[in-house]
C-alpha cells in the first residue's frame, strides 16, 4: 500500500530542488569551475548548513536536478482512477510519461552533456539515474507486491531504464519532445522509442 509523502518530506524534496536548480544554474552561466557552494545558497536564499544537510558538494547539487521534481502526488491521482485491474505494464507506461515530461528529458540530456565537459559529474549524475530507478522499482513494488513477483517487477522497471540512458548520454540518436526534426536529423523521436520499448516488454521480446 502506498503512503502519501508527508508534509516534511514534501518541503525537504522542495529545499533540494531549489538548491539543485541554482547550482544547474550557475554551472550552465559560468561553468561549474567558476563558483562555490556560497554562490549557491545565496542564490536559493538557504545557509551553508541547509545545503550540507542536502548535499555532500557542488556536483551533487547539479547532478540533482536531473531528477525530476514531480514527486508522486500527480501519480497517486492516476492510480486512483484506474481500475484495480491495471497491469504493472500499464501503471509503469504511465508513470515514466508522467516523469519523462519534456523540461525532465532535456534537463537530463544537458546534464549527461555536461558531463563531458566536466568528467567529476558524473558519477554524481549516474547516482541520481541509479536512485531515480530504485525509487521507481520501490513504487511498483508498493503497487503490486501482493500479486506479482519481485523479479518481474524488477525486469521491467530496469528494462525501461536500460532503453532511456542510451538516448540521454547521446548514445541513441533520439528526438526531444518539444525538438524540432532539424535539430536532430534522422533521429527517431522520444515518443517512438518509449512505445517500442514498452512494445517489447508487452510482445515479451
Amino acid at each position: 500500500m502506498m503512503n502519501k509523502p508527508s508534509l516534511r518530506e514534501m518541503k525537504k524534496e522542495a529545499t533540494a530542488h531549489a538548491l539543485a536548480e541554482a547550482a544547474f544554474e550557475l554551472t550552465l552561466e559560468r561553468g561549474l569551475d567558476n563558483f562555490v557552494v556560497e554562490d549557491v545558497v545565496q542564490r536559493a536564499g538557504y545557509s551553508r548548513r541547509t545545503f550540507a544537510n542536502h548535499f555532500s558538494c557542488k556536483e551533487a547539487a547539479v547532478a540533482m536536478a536531473a531528477h525530476p521534481y514531480q514527486g508522486i502526488e500527480e501519480f497517486f491521482d492516476l492510480i486512483h482512477q484506474m481500475p484495480e485491474t491495471t497491469p504493472p505494464i500499464d501503471a509503469l507506461y504511465q508513470f515514466v510519461k508522467m516523469q519523462l515530461a519534456e523540461q525532465s528529458l532535456r534537463r537530463m540530456r544537458q546534464l549527461f552533456t555536461l558531463c563531458k565537459e566536466y568528467p567529476t559529474l558524473e558519477p554524481y549524475t549516474l547516482a541520481v539515474i541509479n536512485s531515480l530507478q530504485k525509487e521507481t522499482q520501490k513504487l511498483m513494488t508498493d503497487l503490486y507486491r501482493e500479486t506479482h513477483a519481485l523479479p518481474y517487477i524488477y525486469l521491467l522497471v530496469g528494462a525501461i531504464f536500460a532503453a532511456i540512458i542510451p538516448m540521454l548520454d547521446g548514445t541513441l540518436h533520439v528526438l526531444l519532445p518539444g525538438q524540432s526534426a532539424e535539430e536532430a536529423p534522422g533521429a527517431e523521436s522520444f515518443e517512438h522509442l518509449l512505445e517500442t520499448a514498452f512494445g517489447y516488454l508487452r510482445q515479451g521480446f
